[in-house]
């Protein structure tokens, strides 16, 4: 037996920043599985621990700071990141260690998926998080990645007398200094699920989706996770943004309920049995010309 010399490239490695989910739908068990499927090398540093299922969240536990911060740190010493993803936080003290940590590291593109609720409408950050968010992660943000109502709690000002457009939440999150915000649909009120990409200059594009029946427990986490991983694989913004739909689409398909509750996303759908996937998911393709629409 001869041996080679040669030695193996590293895989496009991802830093997650995020809480355990026990059940793996959401969290950063969701983030591990769909890195890995992308063929991504997940690196984590746990916020949170929690109590939850399928049906819901029932407790949240904050690891301290100080731990956060040295999981992250001695990753970061230690192995090359080509992305960062965060999910939940879990405190304000963990929102400033985080934005603290990704600032030595402007490079790094910033995947950020605010779980503000679970699906059943747990809170996961309350309005000190928020704030602490909206003043130090978000000018850091390369992409944010909220629902419809993430994005109007996010953008709600005092001012508002009624409740702002996706389209006016977009325009504040920018100006609060975030990159490129993809607003998700899944909550509003469409025939099909509509998520628009937008830019400093507007709407950079929007797809329509098929809406699936049922109710998914880490869809969000999914998306932002397949985006990150496609941009650590060297896609353009834009191209990952569009294949991390698709990904997250195909993994809604394919999902499967492993509880009694929500139905859990399949990140490996492409590997179970011989069945074919389903090429044609009747997506629609916008590109914004840089108008505000």
């Amino acid at each position: 037996m001869t041996s080679s010399s040669a030695i193996t490239p590293s895989p496009p490695q991802v830093l997650v920043f995020a809480a355990s989910d026990p059940s793996s739908g959401a969290g950063i068990q969701a983030d591990i599985l769909t890195l890995a499927s992308l063929g991504c090398h997940p690196l984590t540093a746990i916020t949170a621990l929690t109590v939850q299922d399928t049906v819901g969240v029932q407790s949240v536990h904050p690891v301290s700071a100080e731990l956060l911060e040295q999981q992250a740190r001695t990753i970061l010493e230690d192995m090359p990141v080509a992305a960062f993803k965060i999910g939940v936080l879990g405190s304000v003290e963990n929102v400033l260690a985080v934005a603290e940590i990704t600032s030595d590291y402007p490079e790094i593109p910033l995947i950020f998926d605010p779980v503000l609720a679970s699906g059943r409408g747990d809170t996961l950050s309350g309005e000190a998080i928020i704030s602490a968010i909206r003043e130090i992660l978000l000018p850091q943000t390369t992409l944010l990645t909220p629902n419809a109502p993430e994005a109007r709690r996010l953008a709600e000002n005092a001012d508002d007398e009624s409740e702002p457009s996706i389209e006016v939440c977009a325009q504040r999150l920018i100006e609060m200094g975030v990159q490129y915000v993809l607003i998700t649909g899944t909550h509003e009120n469409t025939p099909q699920v509509i998520n628009t990409l937008y830019g400093p200059q507007g709407i950079v594009r929007y797809d329509e989706w098929e809406r699936l029946p049922g109710s998914y427990h880490g869809s969000g986490c999914t998306l932002a996770s397949a985006i990150a991983g496609c941009i650590a694989g060297g896609a353009s913004l834009e191209d990952a943004v569009r294949d991390g739909q698709d990904y997250t689409w195909q993994t809604l398909k394919n999902g499967f309920h492993g509880g009694m509750g929500q139905l859990i996303p399949d990140r490996f759908f492409w590997a179970r049995g011989d069945e074919e996937t389903d090429e044609s998911s009747e997506t629609t393709e916008t590109k914004g010309d840089g108008d505000d629409r």
